[in-house]
């Protein structure tokens, strides 16, 4: 894999996540905060920029990439089916640390995941959202690290672990770090916990889940 350039984006500064949309639609990869930790993403529709992304991972092709959304609207984008459950869900604890587990829109590249679904998050920082909404709604995100690191919570250490293997890092200071998203599988007729996480089963159980 070619080594890059890495630009350091001070998340404050004007066109600065202009400049990092701009190179997420043109298949660059770029490192980001999010409610938790950094994340890389690329643009979700883009086959040889997902690719790339398992590459500089070094992430097997049989872990999928999540999807990030900045909007609810963009669901229907990457979904190709939301059982009503599910929508309970997201009117309860998005935006927020849930991830979901949906039947993946044909329209996405089969390489973003192993099987027919595709997780998806709606996440509580606007640095993230309003990156992921320049770039087109969605961005296909896993942890700013190499696989089996642990992840960066600043824009410093993203730098540090990705120097060379992406675009750019848009620094906008320390994440809160803590618990990765809960996971909730809702392919399936009972909707399944995968990763417990900040939402509880109990919090779940209240709107109707199977453990």
């Amino acid at each position: 894999m070619e080594t890059l350039e890495t630009h350091r984006l001070n998340a404050n500064e004007t066109n600065a996540i202009a400049t990092a949309a701009n190179w997420l639609r043109q298949g660059r990869l770029v490192a980001f905060p999010t409610d938790t930790v950094y994340g890389v993403g690329v643009d979700a529709f883009n086959g040889t920029a997902i690719e790339r992304l398992y590459a500089a991972k070094q992430r097997p092709f049989s872990k999928g990439i999540p999807i990030l959304l900045s909007d609810l609207a963009d669901l229907d984008k990457v979904a190709a089916h939301v059982p009503a459950i599910a929508r309970k869900y997201i009117a309860r604890f998005w935006p927020g640390s849930l991830t979901l587990i949906v039947a993946r829109h044909p329209d996405l590249p089969a390489i973003i995941s192993p099987n027919d679904g595709i997780a998806v998050r709606l996440p509580a920082c606007e640095t993230a959202r309003a990156l992921i909404r320049a770039a087109g709604g969605t961005v296909a995100a896993t942890s700013a690290n190499l696989s089996g690191q642990e992840p960066a919570q600043s824009g410093g250490e993203a730098m540090e672990k990705l120097d060379g293997l992406v675009t750019a890092v848009l620094d906008d200071g320390p994440t809160p770090g803590g618990v990765s998203s809960t996971i909730i599988d809702c392919t399936t007729s009972a909707p399944r916990i995968l990763r417990q996480g900040p939402i509880t089963a109990a919090e779940l159980f209240s709107i109707g889940v199977a453990a």
